[in-house]
């Protein structure tokens, strides 16, 4: 499985330079080459390259940068593509889909730019890099990174690096090839009902509350709101020095969450039961104040924590369908939108069982959990002579 692993790169004042100006190079020669693919109606890597090789070599990229830029734009109009095949841009005729496919795909100046072991190469007991500029290649830039990450380098590192400039600093996000434990055969499974008031409720017991989580979000909310407002220079310059803060919060939090349960179904040798919920956003109706609360919840990057936390350790995971998890007594298995009370209480309108809403509905996920796993398991029945 894949994996990445976020160093910072430390370099001097005139290695800066020459790393901003080398993103600087090679987005602009970006922009010119989506404009001709765009002109040219998006064509084959190979054909693009023929139209822009030799453009690109000209304003003083290496032949391998000329090559990585031109992936690098293909591979964003292969990417819009499935957005627009998918509906991620609206329907067809809307405006923001108009807006996507009238003008070519544009590069920020300090977009991301991939280099391979020719631009770019590790030195890893002296946590250095060498890597190539428009400038010349530099030597000896220091790196610093979790000594977790840099294990993982050394033992794991496969394919491109990223160099990212983000504020002013720079970063190296380093693809890493892991292999997988291989899964067992789970004793039951465990069903995670995730939700907003509680992040994620387990049917073992634990309980993630979002309060804490949802306050972060206010507080970074009405602050963003004031500072917009008042729309001076320290102003503008502190909304940019909080830029991503809450997103590196939420996503610290949810990396606890996943952890804690993928160590909790590996200690008991069970499996994993998710809820399905793509599209929920599509589907969901809401007021206006309650729309940003639900299209901040961040359920998916969650999923996928939790999804690629489990293939690491080999827990199996499986997804079920959500429909009235939250109505459904997980004893008789009577549906009843009566049964849900309120938010956190849920008796049931046949058999009088009552319990904790959050903690009946991971029950359920967890026995359709299991009817999805037999259900796809192969066949122990001995062959008939």
């Amino acid at each position: 499985m894949k994996l990445v692993v976020q160093v910072k790169l430390m370099p001097e004042a005139e290695q800066v330079a020459a790393l901003l100006a080398t993103l600087r190079t090679v987005n602009k020669a970006a922009n010119w080459v989506s404009a001709v693919a765009f002109e040219q109606g998006v064509p084959r890597e190979y054909e693009l390259r023929k139209h822009t090789y030799a453009e690109l070599k000209s304003r003083g990229l290496g032949a391998q940068a000329a090559q990585h830029t031109i992936k690098k734009v293909r591979d964003a109009y292969t990417t819009l593509k499935a957005n627009i095949k998918a509906g991620n841009l609206g329907k067809p005729g809307s405006k923001r889909r108009r807006k996507a496919e009238s003008k070519p795909i544009a590069f920020r100046p300090a977009a991301a730019q991939p280099y391979d072991d020719r631009c770019l190469s590790w030195q890893y007991d002296a946590q250095t890099v060498s890597i190539w500029t428009t400038a010349g290649r530099i030597r000896g830039v220091r790196f610093i990174c979790s000594a977790d990450g840099l294990k993982m380098l050394c033992e794991h590192r496969q394919g491109e690096s990223d160099l990212v400039e983000r504020n002013g600093v720079f970063y190296l996000i380093a693809t890493c090839e892991v292999p997988e434990e291989k899964s067992y055969e789970p004793d039951g499974f465990i069903g995670v009902d995730l939700g907003i008031v509680n992040i994620a409720t387990t049917s073992t017991g634990y309980q993630a509350a979002g309060r804490d989580l949802n306050r972060h979000r206010k507080r970074h909310g009405d602050l963003r709101t004031k500072l917009q407002r008042k729309g001076t220079k320290s102003a503008k310059r502190l909304l940019k020095k909080r830029n991503r803060r809450e997103r590196r919060h939420v996503s610290n939090t949810n990396h606890i969450i996943a952890k804690t349960i993928v160590t909790e179904a590996e200690r008991t040798s069970a499996g994993i039961a998710l809820e399905d919920l793509g599209g929920i956003r599509q589907r969901v109706r809401l007021r206006k104040p309650q729309r940003v609360t639900l299209h901040s919840w961040a359920f998916a990057q969650l999923g996928e924590s939790i999804a690629y936390k489990a293939r690491r350790a080999g827990v199996p995971v499986v997804h079920v369908d959500p429909a009235y998890t939250s109505q459904m007594c997980c004893e008789c298995g009577h549906v009843d939108k009566k049964n849900r009370v309120d938010q956190d209480l849920f008796i049931c309108r046949n058999c009088g069982v009552v319990a904790h809403a959050d903690r009946n509905a991971s029950h359920n996920i967890a026995q359709r959990g299991a009817v999805v796993w037999n259900a796809g398991r192969e066949s122990r029945v001995p062959a008939t002579p």
